[in-house]
């Protein structure tokens, strides 16, 4: 065979590519189809889609007993094998939309564990970095002076310089004699 002047080999030692000709190439979003497989299985786990299979079920049953027999297209003799065939189909494509909506949600679950332990890990990095500076802050306040260890300080240096006789006490109000008013 040639194609555009080469010669294409078959070899043993590869599979042959199959073409499928007879089907058409349709492409399709993984992305999209998994949405839309998650809305199918939320849908699924609704007391709406409940209510309306049973109403469907019911009405199948009620049909296929109770009409003519000219007008049942699933009849009880043949034990409702149409309606057996419907349920199975939809349980065969169910599990698997669910399935897949199930590995979806744990790939996002995975991704929003790995954001919060990236937070958690910021936030004890941070944690970690103020409990360094309050404790350089609590050994600089020790070497600080406090308002009370001044007041001691400069009341210890008063009364040194009173015994020395440095400073010279005035007498208190109490012990001023009294003058006259004019």
């Amino acid at each position: 065979m040639r194609s555009g002047g080469r010669r294409e080999v078959s070899r043993l030692d590869q599979p042959r590519e199959l073409r499928r000709q007879f089907l058409p190439n349709v492409p399709i979003s993984n992305e999209r189809f998994g949405i839309l497989s998650e809305k199918f299985a939320r849908f699924m786990g609704t007391a709406t889609f409940l209510i309306w299979m049973t109403i469907f079920v019911a009405a199948w049953l009620i049909w296929n007993t109770f009409a003519p027999q000219s007008a049942q297209f699933d009849p009880r003799s043949l034990n409702y094998t149409l309606l057996t065939l419907i349920l199975s189909l939809q349980a065969s494509y169910a599990a698997p939309l669910i399935l897949l909506a199930q590995n979806r949600q744990d790939d996002r679950d995975k991704v929003g564990l790995e954001q919060d332990r990236a937070r958690d890990e910021r936030n004890l990095a941070d944690t970690e970095f103020l409990t360094r500076e309050v404790a350089s802050l609590r050994l600089a306040m020790r070497d600080t002076a406090t308002r009370d260890f001044v007041r001691s300080e400069l009341r210890s240096l008063l009364e040194e310089m009173e015994e020395r006789g440095y400073l010279r006490t005035e007498p208190e109000a109490s012990e001023e004699p009294d003058r006259p008013t004019a």
